[in-house]
């Protein structure tokens, strides 16, 4: 059997380790589940001692199941659900569940940093701190747990509690340390200043590594426990947005990410650390040493087609109902959806913001209500890539995976909404094949991560802007970005009105 890297993706309900040779081609994968604790509304939760496990399991599993002989696992880098808290003692235990990106608990604490610091805090990070954040969390910790604050010795991220179980080493890389908010992006450090304004002891900020940096040896401990061997190096590896970066092949500056889950991400490759989007856009260290990408998020993307159908095509095939909406034309018929359902992050970050069809017409079929929701995802999409368009950012590129890049409609709407090239992956593994990447650079495999994606990343399909319908929808998006002054007051007072009711 060929040498091999282990990728391993720390999502936020399972784990799936990718085993990739020197060519990018998975030779073997497992995946295991964990669960999340939710004990109050807003409250997301996690033990960090199940990861450990979990991921353990799928490597015993390659072992055993799938033949992977230890002594040609080469290397080892980890992709990791961002921004979530993990606080160990003085002598490196979990003090409590690591609260995770999707808590949104610490809205007070939120405020509070910008009430104290305000643009001075988006001009050190980037970034508003947004509850998804690990400091608003830090300061729930501090407000709430003082005596868990006062034990505290050391600040970890998901995967970087795994990489120490594994290794025993204290660190963080650069592409996670940024979604903390407690980074200085210019200086490249932890922020002294953001620490003091919030009186945060400096010994919670672990050394800061390159996300292909050497960080030690599987340690005697965890080979005895999962069958790897100490001769096995770890790399730093990643947020899993950077590392899906790094799988998709987003890699130079001409190419955006458009990925459609459950909520939907615009993220773009950036090559100059003074780009400051004042906090409209994410602003995050790549995964790709000395360089940077800044990402817009639609919360409802795929959720809002995935809620259309439970309500309005529940016994139907999925696939049918969304074809379906070729029995409409560009514009649905004069029906336009805005796809804020459950409140928007990028460009509008409003919680309380809801979503809309508008236009309704007698004359209106439900294949024009698909079309409306696949073109409003879009839209929502655009709206982000105007931002880059206004800062004259070029991209010639978009790289779609996620439900977008499964139908070809839809593929095609994108192609027509932002008018550039898309292409499709020939083998879509994101993160996991990210940190798998890292570790085969890391390994000295590649020159660099550029390189090591020209073998590891294939595209399939490439659909053309079709000059016609571009010009329908640029009219189109101009009425869609209408929408949301129009309809914010009213939204606000309904939601409002259900509160109180």
């Amino acid at each position: 059997m060929d040498n091999c890297v282990l990728g391993i993706d720390l999502g936020t309900s399972a784990v799936k380790v990718s085993a990739v040779n020197q060519s990018g081609k998975i030779i073997a994968q497992e995946k295991m589940d964990f669960p999340i604790q939710q004990p109050h509304p807003g409250y997301a939760e996690q033990n960090p001692e199940d990861w450990v496990n979990a991921t353990t399991v799928a490597i015993v599993r390659l072992i055993l199941s799938d033949k992977l002989n230890p002594k040609q696992i080469k290397g080892v880098s980890y992709s990791g659900q961002m921004h979530g808290l993990v606080l160990l003692d003085k002598d490196n235990q979990v003090l409590r569940p690591a609260m995770l990106w999707n808590d949104t608990r610490s809205s007070k604490q939120r405020y509070e940093i910008m009430d104290r610091m305000g643009e001075r805090f988006v001009e050190i990070t980037h970034n508003q701190p947004l509850e998804g954040f690990t400091l608003p969390k830090l300061l729930w910790v501090k407000e709430n747990e003082p005596e868990v604050f006062a034990k505290a010795q050391t600040m970890l991220l998901p995967k970087d509690y795994l990489r120490f179980k594994m290794t025993g080493n204290l660190a963080i890389d650069y592409s996670d340390a940024t979604g903390t908010v407690m980074l200085d992006v210019k200086k490249q450090e932890w922020s002294q200043e953001i620490l003091d304004t919030f009186e945060i002891p400096a010994r919670l900020c672990p050394p800061l590594i390159k996300s292909i940096e050497n960080s030690g040896r599987i340690n005697q401990w965890y080979a005895d426990y999962s069958g790897l061997t100490t001769e096995t190096l770890t790399f730093g590896g990643g947020a899993d947005n950077a590392c899906g970066a790094v799988g998709a092949g987003i890699t130079s500056s001409n190419k955006v990410l458009s990925s459609i889950g459950t909520s939907g991400v615009i993220l773009k490759y950036e090559a100059d650390k003074n780009t400051n989007y004042q906090g409209d856009l994410q602003y995050e260290d790549h995964a790709i040493p000395n360089a940077f990408y800044s990402m817009g998020v639609t919360l409802a993307a795929g959720f809002s087609l995935s809620w259309f159908k439970q309500t309005f095509a529940k016994n139907e095939d999925f696939n049918e109902m969304v074809n379906s909406a070729t029995k409409s034309p560009i514009g649905a018929n004069g029906l336009m959806f805005a796809p804020y359902i459950v409140g928007e992050r990028a460009p509008y970050a409003d919680a309380d913001i809801r979503g809309s069809f508008i236009g309704i017409d007698s004359i209106h079929k439900r294949s024009d209500f698909v079309r409306a929701v696949l073109e409003g995802i879009i839209f929502s999409f655009e709206d982000i890539l105007e931002k880059y368009r206004e800062k004259d950012n070029d991209f010639d590129t978009i790289v779609a995976i996620g439900g977008g890049a499964k139908n070809k409609l839809w593929q095609q709407i994108q192609a027509d909404i932002f008018n550039v090239k898309v292409v499709t992956l020939e083998n879509e593994q994101g993160p996991g094949l990210g940190a798998a990447m890292l570790a085969a650079v890391g390994l000295g495999w590649f020159k660099d991560l550029q390189e090591c994606a020209k073998s590891f990343v294939n595209f399939k399909d490439v659909l053309l802007p079709h000059k016609d319908n571009v010009a329908k929808y640029k009219k189109l998006h101009k009425i869609y970005q209408k929408i949301y002054p129009a309809t914010k007051e009213i939204t606000h007072s309904l939601v409002e009105y259900r509160r109180e009711n």
